[in-house]
């Protein structure tokens, strides 16, 4: 698959011009595997020929510098039309930027609601993304500050919610999905990404053992009338990939080779649906009467 990528975007003057495509990936509660499924999506949408960028969002808890193995690395300052902007970090061909690489690793973000939103605003305006196919948003779980000023900042072409299968789970996958579905936001759904789907033993292959329960991504999917984008079987190169900083879909031979290749393959396709299908979305605007 090689990238051939439209846009719907046509707001020239916006922050990040040069982006074609945001895409923010979301989930109800933390530990579902969310930055996993953003870096590797990343990763795998790079490798078919795209431009893309990730934005680290989830300020209290980054961990893309680990995953991408740039921890300790700082962005670049550039002057730019009398503005300091920031260049982002690149490793394995995609640009990154993350809270994480402005504290020290054991520095605790205790910030407010307007530190939070401000430092997303300098994210996407105080940054030199250049052009990009897509950019993804790495968010943080749940619904607050962060996504209420994404919305409000960026014109988001779609999310993708990541759930794993138990009900506890999806019932925040659910109110997670509800907030881009608001009748203000009007964020398109572009569809769900089943986390932890089964484990299969080294020993049995063809087995599969649902711990988590069996499909209830795909009920999640079907209630929000979207497609299922992947099911991610537990493997241990998924964990081990993130902790070392060489994710696995870097790996074309690993055990969920097939599934990240799936994956990124449904979320193009359903971006380029999007885009032949519906208006562009506009950013968020708050009025006070």
């Amino acid at each position: 698959m090689t990238a051939r990528v439209t846009s719907m975007r046509q707001d020239n003057e916006a922050l990040m011009p040069g982006v074609k495509n945001i895409i923010a990936v979301c989930s109800g509660k933390g530990g579902v595997g969310k930055s996993t499924v953003s870096v590797n999506l990343a990763l795998g949408l790079a490798r078919t020929g795209a431009k893309v960028g990730i934005m680290d969002a989830d300020i209290y808890g980054p961990s893309i510098p680990i995953m991408l193995n740039v921890k300790g690395q700082r962005p670049k300052v550039k002057q730019e039309d009398g503005k300091q902007m920031m260049i982002p970090v690149e490793q394995h061909g995609i640009k990154i930027l993350s809270i994480g690489f402005l504290v020290e690793d054991t520095q605790a973000v205790v910030w407010r609601g307007p530190m939070v939103s401000s430092a997303l605003r300098q994210f996407a305006g105080d940054t030199l993304w250049g052009d990009l196919d897509y950019l993804i948003i790495d968010l943080p779980p749940g619904t607050g500050d962060v996504h209420l000023t994404m919305v409000q900042t960026m014109p988001v072409t779609g999310a993708v919610v990541v759930t794993t299968p138990q009900e506890v789970a999806l019932a925040d996958a659910r109110k997670a999905a509800s907030m881009f579905n608001m009748a203000n936001i009007n964020v398109p759904i572009l569809g769900v990404v089943e986390n932890m789907s089964w484990f299969s033993p080294p020993e049995l292959p063809d087995n599969r053992y649902y711990l988590f329960g069996k499909d209830g991504g795909a009920q999640l999917a079907k209630e929000l009338n979207v497609p299922v984008l992947a099911q991610l079987p537990i493997v241990e190169s998924i964990r081990t990939g993130g902790d070392e900083g060489k994710p696995s879909v870097l790996d074309a031979h690993s055990a969920v080779a097939e599934a990240w290749e799936t994956l990124v393959f449904n979320t193009a396709r359903q971006v380029a649906i999007r885009n032949n299908e519906k208006q562009p979305t506009e950013v968020v605007k708050i009025t006070t009467t």
